[in-house]
Order: C-alpha cells, then structure tokens, then sequence
C-alpha cells in the first residue's frame, strides 16, 4: 500500500513540474532564443540605428521611464482603447442579437454590414482627422471600428444559432420581445459574445497603434513615430515591445476572466 501511495505521490509531483515547465519552462527558452538570435544579428549589422543591441534599448528604456514619457503614452493608449472598445460592445452586441431575432432588420442591415466589413481601420483614418481632428475623438472612432465587426460578428452567429424550441418556450411562458433579447438570446449567444471580445479587443488594440502613427499627439504609436522621426531605434523597439507585453498581459486577464465567467468552455479549450 505505501509504495502505491509513494508511485501515486510521484507521479502528481511529475505532473505539477511538468506543467510547471510547460507554463514557464518554454517560453524562457523561447525569449531566451530570440535574445540570443538579437544579440547575434546586432552585432552582425553593427549599426545602431538599424537593428541596437540590447544595453542600447534598456538604455532607451530607463530614459523614458525616468522622464514620465512611457507611462504617459501607456496610459493614454490604453484610455483609447479601453473606451473605444467599450463604445463597440454596446453597439455591436444589442445590433448583433437585435437582427438575429428581427429578419426584416436583419434583410435591411446586413448587407450594409458586409458592405462596411472588409474596409481595414486604417482606411477610415483620413476620414476620421477629417470628422475628429488630431485629438482622441479620431483614435476612439478608429478603435471603436476595430473591434466592432468581430463583436458584432460573432453575437450575431451566436443569436442565430439559439435553438427554437428555446423561444417557444419563453413565449409560451410569456415573455415579450424585450424578454426573449435578454433572457434567452443574450444568455445563449454570450460563449460567442466572449469569442468576439476576445478577439475585438486585439484588434482595438492594434488598431489604436495605426491611429496614433498618423493621427495623434500621445500613445505609443506616436511615441513610435517620434523616436523614428529621430533615428532613435532603441526607443521604437522600446515601444513595440511595450505594445506586445500589454496586448499580452490584456489576452492573459480575458482568459482568467473567461473562467470565471464560461468555466466549461474555458476547460474545454485547455484540454484541446
């Protein structure tokens, strides 16, 4: 009996460490290579201004951490996307299940809809210093318009896909239009709802960086810009990685929340 509990002890101690190196064990050796693939590259070009080594990018990093600027451009790129996303959920979800109930809606809207679809973010940014200005309006419509088509995308085939036998039940209980939308096409459409945020929030986030190149006076896509207008590498490289530890660190938070909220598709994706 004692060596059954002692193989059974092992083998959960065999188990923990592995997906403890499975959680941190890869990607070390991951960013470990690409450092090291950096490092070679660099000292192979031996020019600065076309590829830095890494003492000129910390460099370049303790620079903009010690005067303010990288916090500052964080935060307000993080402001644009955070409302501009906002501002596409609650447009985008209530339209979405709205004409997935609705067909005559539905007949009239969609082709509007994949008329607008295929048109990238950044082909509205013209318009939108024309509409906005160079101020935060312009990156808010940009963002807003990014992750708005995925949302409403993926709650509209959610509403579709909401069995009917479903709402003949609710009307056979007696719930009205408002009902149906709330209790039973919402709650049946939120595991693609969740899909659809996922994955609107990654393009708001890409999308804010386009903006503020061309259409903004602070963010890191203007910090991007700035640096480059200067030849200073180091801080762009700065900024981009800046903007991939937050869309990382941001995916990361919407998985945690996604067990909290969808723990069966959530445990359903870890195992596949």
């Amino acid at each position: 009996m004692s060596a059954i509990k002692s193989n059974t002890a092992l083998h959960h101690v065999r188990r923990k460490t592995g997906r403890l190196f499975a959680a941190l064990g890869w990607p070390l050796i991951s960013y470990g290579l690409f450092l090291l693939v950096w490092l070679l590259a660099a000292k192979i070009v031996g020019n600065p201004v076309l590829l830095p080594d890494l003492t000129t990018v910390v460099a370049s990093l303790w620079q903009l951490i010690d005067d303010h600027s990288l916090v500052r451009d964080i935060l307000a790129s993080l402001e644009r996307v955070l409302i501009g996303f906002f501002l596409a959920v609650i447009l985008a979800v209530p339209l979405a299940l709205t004409m997935a109930y609705f067909t005559t809606l539905r007949r009239l809207l969609l082709p509007i809809v994949t008329l607008l679809r295929p048109i990238p973010p950044i082909a509205w940014i013209p318009l939108a210093i024309l509409w906005f200005g160079i101020k935060n309006g312009s990156s808010f419509f940009i963002t807003a318009l990014a992750a708005f088509f995925p949302i409403f995308l993926n709650a509209f085939a959610g509403g579709l896909g909401v069995e009917p036998h479903y709402i003949h039940a609710a009307r056979f209980m007696g719930a009205g239009k408002a009902d149906l939308l709330l209790r039973v096409f919402l709650p049946a459409a939120f595991p693609q709802i969740w899909t659809g945020l996922k994955i609107g929030l990654g393009q708001s986030w890409m999308a804010v960086v386009t903006a503020e190149l061309v259409a903004a006076q602070s963010g890191l896509g203007y910090m991007i810009q700035i640096h480059r207008i200067n030849l200073d590498t180091g801080a762009v490289l700065v900024g981009m990685v800046t903007i991939g530890v937050l869309g990382s660190l941001m995916n990361f938070a919407l998985v945690r929340i996604e067990r909290i909220v969808l723990p069966w598709q959530a445990n359903h994706s870890h195992k596949t």
